[in-house]
């Protein structure tokens, strides 16, 4: 069992940055694959970034790309999103989620911080 614990949203004005901050528990952090997912009012919970247990994998959405950097400090339990030129679109609660190497899905979740981004 891994519980994911999440920090860092807030409110910001558009064009300001964020840092989310997701920490592990357990001994296994760097067997899994971690994702940053994130869900609107009204919309379904999408996938912004994924970063796997091996160096180089690292996925982005489309919308996404060029302002988000998703990082993992392994000794520390912890991945990162850093949100640059946050847009009011980006306005959502995160989340973050773990995957095991043998899993087709996410079945760790955080409990989610909210990120309000302002016109």
């Amino acid at each position: 069992q891994v519980q994911l614990v999440e920090s860092g949203g807030g409110l910001v004005q558009a064009g300001g940055s964020l840092r989310l901050s997701c920490t592990a528990s357990g001994r296994t952090f760097r067997t899994y694959a971690m994702g940053w997912f994130r869900q609107a009012p009204g919309k379904e919970r999408e996938l912004v970034a994924q970063i796997g247990w091996s160096p180089g994998t690292i996925y982005y959405a489309d919308s996404v790309k060029g302002r988000f950097t998703i990082s993992r400090d392994n000794a520390k339990n912890t991945v990162y999103l850093q949100m640059n030129s946050l847009k009011p679109e980006d306005t959502a609660v995160y989340y973050c989620a773990a995957r095991p190497q043998q899993a087709a899905l996410f079945p760790y979740w955080g409990q989610g911080t909210q990120v309000t981004v302002s016109s």
